[in-house]
């Protein structure tokens, strides 16, 4: 070896990281399919420091010759690993149905693997090395256009998805493979750029594809520690649901997909992200039933459930059962709907062949109703996670104005007190600039908690927005509304949050505005939701002036 110092071990740290960071999102996350291929994507990246620091350290030229082949073998199928995590995320693996189209597509990638391990001629890597440690042959090139072209792929794919989800959830997983993907190739086309156009007139600069690789990995350690990416409870709702037979797909209240089990393909060709047009799928098909009674209870106000049965063509089910069901809140209000597609082929020829077989027909029916329990099931957990803020728990804000609406005619009308809490977290973004926003995170969700310890059952904890929360008081003077801030301020400042596995704490306060109502206010309001707005406005006024009076502070006004 003609080098021992700190350079050798450089592209060795760099796959440590990577090493660790490998380990940590293997132990910490159950085995999923979009794990595996967050994995195997990781996998190939740490190749390339460790086969760098393996050339650094040996003197033998075949065996560096073998090393360079397997990290330019790894940088191949980067590209096409890039594009598999992208279609991951943005849940398009059915646009890649086996065939030989697919093999077609990823031709490229084989081509420019069998050229790196073959190495024909020396025309893609020379037994020469020069004193950067690389020496390129023409067909160099082929696996950098090959790369760019998965690449450019890939951010075509993101970009559509960031467009058409809804989801706040997807597009930050959408927006974590854009920025990861930036990064990797900013440092590969500087590597390029530097070492290889430019290798004649300027020093070679060691590890940068390396560099790039471990921010990437740092990268999506932390958004996906962040958003949950991998996160156990949803991937287990998701293989439940994909473990069903019939076809499912949830909507929202625009007839937009939002989910789908893998069975629904078998039925529809709409992805998610599309709308769902129920008009134009029954169109083409053979009804039998009242389509024009389904369409009315499938558009009616309030919604209902509804059913028909159909002839699908171009599927592999003859008839089959279409079963609509809406997912509405408390007040009856449609937030979106779930759709089933039941075959219902065979059980038609167990009818038509012989009444003897009515057991069957009688097990089939028990079937069903056990299906309906599991959506009900389902649909009760889509309204729960549609009026909750999955940080902290609490009721959203969209959940909070729909109940204050109803519950601010009801206290006008009879003369009832109650008052409204706003308050912000102090400095708040100070601890995730100092600690970042795991720590913050977790600030957030203790304070919630602390705070929701304080109040009494009949209450309303909402998150209002970023580190602002509200509370809802009903049946609550102005007397009693102080003395209740007085106590969720001091659980607050008592509150502490362990930073990190050491004895650190983090200390938050609060400043609020408490808005009290009493009676006197007319009735009937001419305009309820103005009216509300109102009350917020001046909740948020006192809210402002508590912060600008030094914060740590309760600031009282009354609305009569």
């Amino acid at each position: 070896m003609n080098r021992l110092g700190l350079t050798i071990w450089y592209e060795f740290s760099l796959f440590v990281l990577l090493l660790i960071m490998f380990g940590f999102i293997f132990l910490s996350h159950s085995i999923t399919v979009s794990l595996k291929v967050y994995l195997s994507f990781h996998f190939l990246m740490m190749l390339w420091p460790l086969c760098q620091f393996a050339i650094d350290i040996t003197e033998r030229h075949d065996v560096q010759l073998l090393l360079k082949t397997v990290s330019y073998v790894s940088l191949s199928l980067l590209g096409a690993g890039w594009l598999f995590f992208s279609l991951t995320i943005t849940g398009h693996f059915s646009v890649y149905k086996p065939g030989y189209r697919k093999v077609l597509f990823f031709m490229p990638t084989v081509v420019a693997v069998l050229l790196a391990a073959m190495n024909p001629n020396e025309l893609y890597l020379r037994t020469a090395v020069t004193e950067s440690g690389r020496s390129h042959g023409p067909l160099f090139w082929f696996i950098a256009v090959t790369l760019f072209f998965y690449c450019s792929l890939s951010l075509f794919y993101l970009f559509r998805a960031l467009h058409t989800r809804t989801g706040k959830r997807q597009k930050a997983q959408i927006v974590m493979g854009i920025t990861g993907l930036f990064i990797m190739l900013s440092f590969g086309m500087t590597e390029l750029i530097v070492n290889v156009f430019l290798a004649n007139s300027l020093s070679p600069i060691n590890g940068l594809i390396s560099i790039g690789f471990v921010l990437t990995g740092v990268y999506f350690v932390v958004a996906i520690r962040r958003y949950g990416m991998f996160n156990i409870i949803e991937v287990a709702h998701q293989d439940v649901i994909d473990s069903m037979n019939s076809g499912i797909a949830v909507l929202d209240d625009q007839d937009i997909v939002l989910a789908t089990n893998k069975a629904f393909y078998s039925f529809v060709q709409v992805h998610v992200g599309e709308r769902l047009q129920m008009e134009e799928l029954l169109k083409p098909l053979h009804i039998e039933g009242d389509v024009n009674g389904f369409m009315s209870s499938y558009r009616k106000q309030p919604p209902r459930r509804a059913q028909i049965e159909a002839c699908l063509q171009n599927s592999s089910y003859s008839h089959v059962t279409i079963y609509t069901s809406p997912i509405v809140d408390q007040y009856n209000a449609m937030i979106g709907r779930i759709i089933t597609f039941q075959d219902v082929g065979e059980l038609r020829k167990l009818v038509e062949a012989s009444n003897r077989q009515n057991e069957v027909l009688q097990d089939r029916n028990r079937a069903l109703i056990v299906m309906q329990d599991e959506l009900f099931i389902a649909n009760r957990k889509l309204e729960q996670m549609a009026v909750t803020d999955s940080l902290t728990g609490c009721y959203n804000r969209r959940y909070l104005m729909q109940q204050l609406e109803h519950e601010v005619i009801t206290n006008i009308r009879y003369n009832i007190p109650f008052a409204i809490f706003l308050f912000d977290i102090d400095f708040f973004k100070s601890i995730n600039d100092t600690y970042g926003h795991i720590v913050g995170d977790e600030v957030l969700r203790s304070t919630a908690e602390a705070v929701r310890g304080a109040l009494r059952r009949t209450d309303i904890l909402a998150r209002y927005g970023g580190e602002e929360f509200t509370v809802y008081l009903p049946h609550t003077n102005r007397a009693q509304s102080m003395m209740l801030a007085e106590r969720i301020k001091h659980v607050v400042e008592s509150n502490k949050v362990l930073v990190g596995s050491g004895d650190e704490t983090v200390n938050v306060t609060i400043s609020m505005g408490v808005l009290a109502v009493g009676e006197g206010v007319s009735y009937p309001l001419e305009d309820p939701k103005a009216y509300l707005r109102e009350l917020f406005v001046q909740a948020d006024a006192a809210l402002y002036e508590a912060k600008d009076g030094g914060r740590n502070r309760i600031v009282n006004t009354m609305l009569a």
